[in-house]
């Protein structure tokens, strides 16, 4: 689990990062941005991965396995990167 970041990127949010776009179906992992305050963000859920299956609003609808469940996560896309 990140705890902190590293000193050069201390208080930085890449814009990029940020806007960055998903298509349906694409493979994406969840990172936390520890730069943005989340409260409801599962630590957890922290380096799973998952596929993109809607865009909702601002945010992406992101599918993972649990173990043996299914779980459906709704998170922000600064939280993503993109698993190529």
């Amino acid at each position: 689990m990140i705890k902190r970041k590293r000193i050069r990127q201390k208080g930085k949010i890449s814009l990029s990062r940020y806007f960055q776009e998903f298509d349906e179906g694409e493979s994406v992992a969840i990172v936390r941005e520890l730069a943005m305050q989340s409260p409801g963000f599962p630590k957890r859920m922290q380096g799973r991965t998952g596929k993109v299956l809607e865009k909702r609003g601002k945010a992406y609808v992101i599918e993972i396995s649990d173990f043996n469940k299914q779980k459906k996560l709704i998170v922000n896309p600064i939280h993503l990167r993109r698993i190529k």
